[in-house]
């Protein structure tokens, strides 16, 4: 669970609880190492992780995550029910971010924080409709997928165009349905045109990422 900075947190069975960004601030270089918290859209994410265990059960930890780059903190209080390495608990960490991926998207594609209701059955109506959308698109995109999918840990090794993507989805269907239609055979050249532009950009985006990540 991502916490504040300002949490308190007891160590060695301390009694003063101490704040997680003090305890941070006292960690030794040794204490860091470097893990992806998953592949995003320009790559693997490369943190510097810690970890301390706290309060009285075995399997408690505040879990650190430092920028490499601005050397901006988050924490996050663990908890297992059996022994878990630092870096499964990084990757259940990282899986933070495709949870707001997915509202990112839904409130950018379909409108999902466009409402203007104050009634809980209206809000209701529409984040349900906002959400359905959202899942017709995303089928839609998974339905035109051809071919082999590209290693997403190794997109430089392809030339291909990306695959199609929601928001790719909605454009090429907003498109087609406006008068007068663009042509199909131009609307698809349009695309095509995109989602090569767009793998060239995410092929660079990775080549930088894979350069920061650790040898081993």
């Amino acid at each position: 669970m991502a916490v504040a900075c300002s949490t308190r947190v007891r160590i060695n069975q301390g009694r003063t609880p101490i704040r997680a960004d003090v305890l941070a601030s006292r960690l030794p270089a040794t204490a860091w190492q470097r893990h992806s918290a998953g592949i995003g859209a320009k790559g693997p994410r490369y943190y510097d992780w810690a970890w301390i265990h706290i309060g009285t059960g075995y399997h408690r930890h505040l879990l650190i995550r430092r920028n490499r780059t601005t050397g901006e903190p988050a924490f996050y209080l663990c908890w297992s029910p059996t022994e878990a390495t630092l870096a499964e608990l990084v990757r259940v960490a990282g899986t933070r971010w495709s949870v707001e991926e997915c509202f990112q998207a839904a409130k950018s594609q379909v409108g999902l924080d466009h409402y203007q209701v104050r009634h809980w059955t209206l809000w209701h109506r529409h984040i349900t409709l906002a959400m359905f959308a959202l899942a017709f698109l995303t089928a839609v995109a998974a339905s035109t997928a051809t071919g082999q999918p590209a290693d997403p840990h190794h997109p430089t090794r392809s030339n291909d165009p990306i695959t199609v993507t929601v928001p790719e989805i909605r454009h090429l269907l907003s498109v087609a349905f406006n008068t007068p239609a663009t042509s199909a055979t131009r609307l698809l050249h349009w695309s095509n045109w995109r989602r090569r532009h767009q793998a060239t950009a995410r092929r660079s985006h990775y080549r930088r990422r894979s350069a920061d990540e650790p040898a081993g």
